[in-house]
């Protein structure tokens, strides 16, 4: 299905709504006491849940991961650069929660590319080396 101009400007604001789903999110708590309270936890933006559920939940639309990777890709300069910079914006979030956070280890690895090195020296000790370079 074709997407209007409008539509198509309108997806980095749509991005920045759900940018701030992810980053306020609360999740109930029981405390030693036994009281409930609210914890905030941000979640990584993924771009699978913001094209099938955030936007037809939120908005009557969507974009099929198709379609998206297609924009992404492709030789419309509008198309793809709004993409690109949904897709910047959704990485950089997703970086800073693993590097500070230490959530999502295997998305890190798997969708950003992140690695991480294990090496163990003669004397014992044991050496740990996590590589944060994005390309």
């Amino acid at each position: 299905m074709t997407k209007s101009v409008e539509f198509i400007t309108a997806l980095p604001e749509y991005a920045e709504k759900y940018i701030d789903v992810c980053i306020n999110f609360t999740k109930e708590v029981a405390t030693g006491s036994g009281k409930i309270v609210n914890l905030k936890e941000r979640h990584l933006p993924t771009i699978s849940y913001f094209l099938n559920i955030w936007l037809p939940r939120n908005l009557g639309e969507n974009i099929t991961r198709k379609t998206y990777y297609e924009w992404l890709k492709g030789e419309d300069e509008f198309k793809s650069n709004t993409i690109k910079s949904i897709d910047d914006k959704f990485t950089a979030l997703a970086t800073d929660i693993v590097a500070n956070e230490g959530k999502g280890i295997f998305y890190a690895k798997n969708k950003l590319g992140m690695t991480d090195k294990q090496a163990t020296t003669l004397d014992g000790s044991l050496t740990y080396k996590a590589d944060f370079n994005i390309d």
